[in-house]
């Protein structure tokens, strides 16, 4: 199995050291949001080809690409035709690590097709538990396991804001689980997802990750992998593909996020904006999958809260990753470093590829609101961790949705 940062991990806390000043991560070039070009693949190969390049008419529903914003690209090493004909294969970790400030995402129509998506790895590798015996905060005993349940589909009717995450990463392509959130500067009409840190970023060793795309009720109806293989886009897909216009994590993932999962873990959480691959009826995803879900950022502290369900796709053995899953339970504390909050922990047997896929608990008006998402686990399955969401998560996500309030 092909693996990336092992975001699924957990090691040793330790101190990380001082910490920044909360300030917020993601720099983009908005203009290439607009870019669409045409990929093929063949015989599972998932290699992007086809000709494309900016549109230059203006009744074809796209926009043409300011010829400055192409030069500001290329400074970055980015010819926008050849990025879309396969360029964004070449990992250079030098050019990679010199990017990372740039969130570059433009939509290539038609990569992310059933097989590509069908074969994502989960970006998830563990350790043993033994590595948290030295962990000097609020520790609760290790929760006994929660065998996760199937949820029935149709997945909109009984999950209906909860989806998959497709991007490239040096290693290959991967998956992990996200959420449809609110969006205050557009009440009912939302563009936004609510994912972990580790998902579109790869911490303080690498930059953004690549193709980033959100797919709402991935396999809806529920069918088996056996009849994923001749299954349409439309029915893997069924309201279809949005590709992140702008992504957003915490400066404490992008400087401490590790590749063990432990460091940076309390802040790996983050916010995809996103747009259809297709121009569509103009609906936002909110209306187009019919709900998103609020953000509390001042839940209750960790023995308060009575129950929470975690939602995801876990693709690592026993799960393939087609399925949607949950698992419900009374959280307790885990604290991998007395310098960084105490997260929530709950027994769980989902495994990697659903981090980033949200927890929710019933808010005080009765209602499901989220309050967490996946972060990191163990080697062998058993609990879940997730971050609790403060002021830095509020800053992130508020900052998407100022950045796109006039939009």
């Amino acid at each position: 199995m092909r693996s990336i940062r092992p975001s699924f991990t957990v090691r040793r806390g330790r101190s990380a050291g001082r910490r920044t000043s909360p300030v917020l991560a993601a720099v983009a070039l908005v203009s290439a949001l607009a870019l669409t070009a045409t990929a093929c693949t063949s015989d599972g190969d998932d290699t992007a080809g086809g000709q494309a390049g900016a549109s230059a008419a203006a009744d074809d529903g796209k926009i043409k690409i300011p010829e400055d914003i192409k030069e500001r690209l290329k400074e970055h090493g980015i010819d926008l035709d050849q990025w879309k004909n396969g360029a964004w294969k070449n990992w250079n970790k030098d050019d990679w690590l010199r990017e990372a400030n740039e969130f570059i995402n433009p939509i290539i129509k038609g990569l992310w097709d059933p097989d590509r998506m069908r074969d994502a790895d989960d970006p998830d590798r563990g350790v043993d538990d033994n590595d948290l015996s030295d962990d000097q905060g609020v520790t609760d005993p290790t929760p006994a396991p929660v065998q996760a349940q199937a949820v029935q589909p149709p997945y909109r009717t009984h999950a209906g804001t909860a989806g998959k995450v497709f991007f490239d990463a040096p290693e290959g392509t991967m998956v992990c689980s996200a959420t449809v959130v609110q969006d205050p500067a557009h009440p009912g009409k939302s563009n936004m997802v609510w994912t972990a840190g580790h998902c579109v970023h790869a911490g303080k060793k690498g930059g953004w990750y690549r193709n980033i795309a959100f797919v709402p009720s991935y396999n809806d109806t529920g069918m088996t992998n056996e009849e994923l293989q001749s299954a349409t886009k439309e029915q893997i897909a069924p309201y279809g593909i949005w590709w992140g216009d702008w992504a957003q994590t915490s400066q404490q993932w992008i400087e401490q996020g590790g590749e063990t999962g432990g460091d940076g873990a309390s802040y790996d959480f983050a916010v995809i904006h996103v747009t259809p691959e297709e121009g569509g009826s103009g609906k936002s995803l909110e209306e187009t999958v019919g709900s998103a879900l609020p953000v509390d950022f001042d839940a209750p502290a960790v023995p308060k809260v009575a129950s929470i369900m975690a939602t995801g796709y876990p693709a690592a053995a026993p799960f393939d990753g087609q399925s949607l899953y949950q698992c419900q339970d009374k959280p307790g504390r885990l604290s991998l470093s007395t310098s960084d909050p105490t997260m929530y922990r709950i027994g769980c047997t989902m495994t990697g590829g659903s981090s980033g896929g949200g927890w929710v608990e019933t808010g005080s008006d009765g209602k499901p609101t989220l309050v967490s998402n996946t972060s990191i686990g163990p080697v062998r399955s058993g609990w879940l961790a997730g971050p609790r969401l403060g002021d830095v998560a509020e800053g992130v996500y508020s900052a998407v949705s100022e950045k796109f309030a006039g939009q």
